[in-house]
């Protein structure tokens, strides 16, 4: 690596100001790397993609030309969360599941009830589901809700009853982990962990998702700004776990009387942009009523978003929880025809 880089520029590094992305020429990656790692990797954190290291740095100005000629780029404006950031990774990611493939050109549908509230039902949402062509059935075991009174899941047994209904109509599961102690548990049911907007910075949980294989689907918080929800991926890859969606599902603004939230429908480019991570529209949450869902469906379509998870319930007014906001099958299936006809309208202009 000394032919590379000389011994000043080790000694800047050393100083650990802030991260800097040293882009490597593809002939001499390989060797480059591993003599990064073992000369800095007791000291700093080292991150590697490919020909890029994402090492600690400081001062760029104080590089000589000929220690920036000896790398192809130097990156030095980099975010907090790199690992997340496309100047590291520029490629999307793509998280592949049993039944689904999410991220990059692929759209993937995810759908079911907001709770799992018996074996018979939420096979029936199953069904609805794999007939509209979704692949990913969602339902929450765990529920975290406003007041300790409500409905707060069936714990395993909606977890087992989830299983058994996407396994016997090939679909994958997200559901909710709501705490470190629960990981283990979700982690033998489901395909996907999701973590709620509640949850987005309890940093113990992302650490313990992060630290398993499985993908996670991160909710923006109510109140979280496009860096932090960012941050908040960080945790989870910095476990190892590079499987990551993020959701954006509406955050909480000024005015909220007519809708739950207010749909954020610019994120969603704006995160394609910073990230490679894949992101999910959720019109459920941030619309808050049945009527709004499919036209906010809608626009996260047209705005480029990855997938859409919906939740759908076949008698709404009794459902467990959240049902104002829960399509009915009919309803699901006329969103899933406008959404379809949405796509094939970008792509047509493409």
């Amino acid at each position: 690596i000394l032919r590379l880089f000389s011994q000043p520029l080790f000694e800047l590094i050393n100083k650990g100001a802030f991260i800097m992305i040293i882009v490597l020429k593809n002939d001499q990656a390989t060797a480059a790397i591993e003599e990064l790692k073992q000369y800095f990797g007791s000291q700093h954190e080292i991150f590697v993609h490919n020909n890029r290291v994402a090492i600690q740095n400081t001062d760029p100005s104080d590089l000589t030309p000929a220690e920036q000629a000896a790398a192809q780029e130097i990156i030095t404006d980099v975010p907090s969360a790199v690992q997340a950031s496309r100047l590291f990774h520029p490629e999307d990611t793509i998280i592949k599941t049993p039944h689904s493939t999410i991220g990059g050109k692929n759209f993937t549908l995810m759908a079911g009830p907001c709770s799992v509230e018996s074996a018979e039902h939420i096979l029936k949402m199953a069904q609805v589901v794999k007939n509209a062509g979704a692949t990913v059935l969602r339902g929450g075991a765990f529920k975290p809700r406003t007041s300790p009174y409500s409905f707060q899941g069936l714990g395993k047994e909606g977890l087992i009853a989830l299983r058994n209904a996407a396994d016997r109509l090939e679909l994958d599961v997200v559901t909710e982990v709501m705490d470190v102690e629960q990981v283990p548990l979700v982690e033998a049911y489901t395909d996907i962990f999701q973590i709620g907007a509640r949850n987005m910075q309890n940093f113990s949980l992302l650490k313990a998702v992060g630290k398993t294989r499985k993908p996670v689907m991160l909710k923006r918080g109510m109140s979280a700004t496009v860096d932090d929800v960012l941050n908040a991926t960080e945790y989870i890859a910095a476990g190892g776990n590079h499987q990551i969606m993020i959701v954006e599902r509406g955050i909480r603004t000024f005015d909220n009387k007519y809708t739950r939230n207010t749909f954020d429908v610019g994120v969603s480019p704006v995160l394609q942009k910073l990230t490679h991570y894949p992101v999910i529209a959720d019109p459920s949450h941030a619309a808050g009523h049945t009527e709004f869902v499919t036209p906010l469906a809608l626009a996260g379509v047209a705005a480029g978003a990855n997938g859409l998870i919906v939740e759908i319930h076949d008698d709404p007014a009794h459902a467990f929880s959240d049902g104002a906001q829960a399509l009915k099958p009919n309803e699901f299936n006329e969103m899933v025809v406008k959404t379809n006809a949405v796509r094939q309208a970008l792509q047509s202009i493409e």
